[in-house]
């Protein structure tokens, strides 16, 4: 089967290379996860003119999902010219939708055309999601704190931290609502979005983790400099 659209190509991407995480001698899929990033370079090579560093010339839905396939190739093959464009968009995304300190998600009423006005409704929990994963991605592998920053950022969109102010996760429910919209949120409570608010939460808590263990290992190391 070809595949021919960004997101499926970057999907897959991601997929493989967790395969590739636990069969990481299996030199014909890691062929064809070279092969799957090709598109994706391309893209951004083509479309990237200027102040827009972007794989198309618009950015429409899910679409944290490309630089993070990227940083999955990068992972797994090391190809820096995978990790420069990922990083490159998603400087690039931030600073389209973190402006304010909170995350306004490209509105799919319109979206966000190249040299146009980005369209700030209906706002999707799946785009909450994506910016989840890719920053959680990115400071795995950078180690850079702003992306845990920005992580915690874009995960309060479902409690309230948006152009609103109303929470999308229902705690009496346990769902979360469709999406943002002008005159309120969509009442709404898809698996599709209380899927991704769960993802969201559970990779928070991945989060934590790992602070919890810097923490503790640079307190026992500030420990034995004081004790020696």
């Amino acid at each position: 089967m070809q595949l021919s659209h960004l997101r499926g190509i970057a999907n897959t991407i991601i997929g493989i290379s967790h395969y590739l995480k636990a069969k990481p001698h299996d030199n014909s899929i890691a062929y064809q996860l070279n092969q799957l990033a090709l598109p994706l370079v391309n893209a951004y090579q083509k479309n990237k003119e200027n102040h827009w560093h972007w794989f198309e010339q618009q950015l429409t839905y899910d679409n944290a999902i490309l630089p993070l396939a990227l940083l999955c190739h990068y992972e797994i093959s090391g190809d820096q010219q995978s990790l420069n464009i990922a990083l490159e968009a998603l400087t690039f995304l931030t600073h389209k939708t973190l402006t304010f300190g909170f995350l306004n998600p490209i509105g799919n009423d319109g979206w966000l055309e190249k040299n146009h006005t980005m369209a700030l409704y209906d706002q999707q929990a799946i785009e909450t999601m994506a910016m989840v994963l890719v920053y959680f991605k990115a400071y795995e592998i950078t180690k850079d704190e702003k992306y845990m920053h920005h992580l915690y950022q874009s995960f309060l969109w479902f409690l309230r931290e948006n152009s609103l102010n109303l929470p999308l996760y229902d705690h009496e429910t346990k769902g979360c609502a469709d999406g943002l919209q002008p005159n309120g949120v969509n009442r709404n409570q898809g698996a599709e979005s209380t899927l991704a608010y769960l993802i969201s939460h559970l990779v928070v808590f991945k989060a934590l983790e790992i602070e919890y263990r810097y923490l503790t290992d640079h307190n026992k190391l500030h420990v034995d400099i004081l004790e020696n």
